[in-house]
């Protein structure tokens, strides 16, 4: 399954934006979807999952302001961000999760996402 994130953008701090994952294949519904992020100069970090079933998990820096969902009809997966803050300025990935094994194209070149202060 090949997955492409987009929806990033410029916003203030305190505002709001939604990232979408679209998938390609099949077997979408049957996997577990992460959103990863990558700021300058650190190393990519994990900040949500939603499992084939809808149970989610957070990074604690973006619980209670960050919602992950799955709309598996039409093989996207969301990422709805509130209340962003400057530290959440990144490029933001979807793949599976656990990312083992997967290739380095699977990663796109993300969605950038900066939060001004």
């Amino acid at each position: 399954v090949q997955l492409q994130a987009s929806g990033g953008g410029l916003v203030q701090s305190g505002g709001s934006l939604r990232l979408s994952c679209a998938a390609s294949g099949s077997i979408f519904s049957g996997i577990a979807v992460a959103w990863y992020r990558q700021a300058p100069g650190k190393q990519r970090e994990l900040v949500a999952v939603v499992t084939s079933g809808g149970a989610t998990t957070y990074l604690s820096s973006v619980k209670g302001r960050f919602t992950i969902s799955r709309d598996n009809a039409k093989n996207t997966v969301y990422l709805q961000m509130n209340s962003l803050k400057p530290e959440d300025t990144a490029v933001y990935y979807c793949n599976r999760f656990p990312a083992v094994g997967v290739s380095k194209t699977s990663w796109g070149q993300g969605t950038q996402v900066t939060v001004s202060s």
